[in-house]
């Protein structure tokens, strides 16, 4: 239970690497780390300018988007100036293990705070905080008691009534690939076939988007990462708050296997020089204080157990979060855009 996952030349890569990054050699100083991060600086920097004021261990922020990193990483090989691979959902981290630029870290302080089916089962990367795919609706609209797992909304009852992103997002392919390895193909796509034909409109946007739509009257439910709307719901900017507003949260699958959960990770990079400081990194920010700080500034609910969540996760009740190791999202991921693509899922 949570109370309340074009091939360059070396030199030539390395040079691109140092004059995007500000990077002055081919490998971090003893004393500094370099961390790419397809987090954004604002939800991660504190708590590295609070590990280099405990360490003196200095952190280049290095922020994009996490395709971009991974293919930056591969194509800089042995010669990247990267210490620590910082992304979102286990379908990214299991792809920057694929393609050979982490490398296998382990430690019992590791162990002890990423619990094991929230970690890569070969060690090659760590959950750092936990995000859950959950069903938002409109509450003047739909009745809770109608909404129980994902697999009701292929019922056609919901025809129309539906707002979720495009199949190349990668939370809807973990989604479709979590279905996968626990109720298999056949039944994975009967649920796809009847959950596309109940779309409200084609997929475009983000989670925020899919929320505000709800918000506007131009679907009933959304399926959503929590976090999108405890970041609405803390938001200054009215755009973003009345929307969340006039939306509620119900947590899939109670009883029947469990929420849909996914994580955010890090990985030490195979190309580093100096993987005993970078796992002390990743154990830093599997400490209780560095957990909480995510709780209550990224809304996002804490990996290591006995962290309790922030006030306004905790405000939506407890839930039963599925318990499949979140490799299995990785692993599947191909599988799950094959079935995806039959369901012609936008």
């Amino acid at each position: 239970m949570f109370p309340l996952r074009t091939r360059y030349r070396p030199r030539l890569a390395l040079l691109a690497a140092l004059v995007l990054s500000g990077l002055t050699g081919c490998g971090a100083p003893d004393d500094t780390l370099n961390v790419y991060s397809a987090r954004q600086e604002v939800l991660i920097k504190p708590l590295l300018d609070r590990f280099t004021a405990e360490t003196g261990i200095a952190v280049n922020l290095v922020t994009g988007d996490g395709d971009a990193l991974l293919a930056r990483l591969r194509n800089e090989g042995d010669n990247s100036p990267a210490d620590l691979l910082l992304t979102i959902d286990a379908g990214n981290l299991y792809r920057a293990q694929a393609a050979n630029v982490l490398q296998p870290v382990r430690s019992d302080t590791l162990y002890a705070g990423s619990p094991s089916y929230l970690r890569s089962d070969e060690d090659y990367w760590y959950g750092l905080s936990v995000r859950a795919r959950v069903i938002v609706y409109a509450p003047e609209r739909v009745d809770p008691a109608s909404l129980g797992d994902y697999a009701a909304l292929a019922d056609p009852a919901w025809k129309g009534r539906i707002c979720v992103r495009s199949s190349g997002n990668i939370y809807n392919q973990s989604m479709v690939a979590g279905m996968l390895a626990s109720k298999g193909q056949e039944a994975t796509d009967a649920w796809l076939a009847g959950f596309v034909e109940n779309f409200a409109r084609a997929p475009q946007g983000g989670d925020r988007d899919q929320i505000k739509a709800v918000a506007a009257g131009q679907c009933d439910v959304a399926l959503v990462n929590s976090y999108y709307l405890g970041a609405m719901l803390q938001s200054d900017d009215a755009k973003e708050y009345e929307p969340a507003q006039q939306v509620a949260l119900f947590w899939p699958n109670q009883g029947v296997g469990g929420t849909h959960i996914n994580i955010s990770g890090a990985g030490v990079t195979r190309a580093t020089r100096q993987p005993d400081r970078a796992r002390q990194l990743i154990e830093f920010l599997l400490r209780e204080d560095s957990q909480r700080w995510y709780a209550e500034v990224n809304s996002e609910f804490p990996v290591r157990v006995g962290v309790e969540p922030s006030a306004l996760l905790a405000s939506w009740g407890p839930f039963e979060a599925n318990s499949l190791n979140v490799s299995e999202l990785g692993r599947l991921n191909a599988e799950a855009v094959k079935a995806m693509d039959r369901a012609r899922w936008p």
